[in-house]
């Protein structure tokens, strides 16, 4: 069966913006590499929790509580205030992947209607797109802040469909994560999953409607014709 979503909706975290630029600032003030993608999963965590027991905060809440714990441990190079704030801040000057700038203009190409839903911030989403020059290609900028859930509970898919005028069934969720696409699946949205780094799919979530390896691999297999 062919899919043919009239709206993609994208993740932003990890599946468009490159989050690897975090580690130096770890390191910066004094923190092991490794601790940056323990704690962004803590984050993860701790939101999917709230979600789970009805509640929800924001993205930048918890990551601030949750690094000022983190960091206490550590030897820091700076005192523990200034060490958050650092770290924070680089959330406001990631870059997309490489691959995803021609993704996005190939999708708009194609006629699809772009939309971004994240569990982080709207702002950050805004500032991501903006810095590649392609605020234009989507219609809307959408955050879980004010679903009052985070993905991957139905409520933020739910909300996103609300808000930017169209049924489940119309769209298709993009993420690199494959807690998103089993939430989004669930949700009634068909799923692209993002799989970059070659990994196997766990066995336990809904299967991706399509996987690929690059962003600009979706249009052509939503049949658009490839790009010259």
């Amino acid at each position: 069966m062919r899919i043919s979503p009239r709206v993609i909706v994208f993740d932003v975290n990890e599946t468009l913006s490159d989050m690897r630029p975090l580690i130096a600032r770890f390191v910066a003030v004094g923190a092991p590499a490794h601790l940056a993608q323990v704690w962004f999963a803590g984050v993860l965590r701790d939101g999917f929790a709230l979600a789970a027991a009805g509640g929800s905060e924001r993205f930048g809440v918890i990551g601030a509580d949750l690094l000022r714990r983190a960091l206490r441990a550590e030897t820091l190079m700076t005192t523990l205030d200034d060490a958050v704030s650092h770290i924070m801040l680089g959330l406001t000057g990631l870059e997309l992947h490489p691959d995803v700038a021609g993704g996005v203009r190939a999708l708009r190409r194609a006629g699809h209607t772009l939309v971004t839903l994240s569990n982080g911030a709207a702002s950050l989403a805004e500032g991501l797109v903006e810095r590649a020059g392609l605020r234009t290609e989507f219609q809307a900028l959408l955050s879980v802040e004010d679903a009052g859930v985070w993905k991957p509970a139905r409520g933020a898919y739910d909300y996103a469909a609300r808000v930017a005028g169209f049924r489940p069934e119309e769209a298709m969720l993009v993420a690199v994560h494959p807690w998103d696409i089993h939430g989004a699946a669930a949700a009634g949205l068909s799923t692209a999953w993002l799989n970059r780094t070659g990994e196997a799919y766990p066995s336990y979530f809904t299967a991706p409607d399509l996987t690929i390896h690059a962003l600009g691999d979706l249009a052509t297999a939503l049949g658009a014709p490839p790009t010259s």
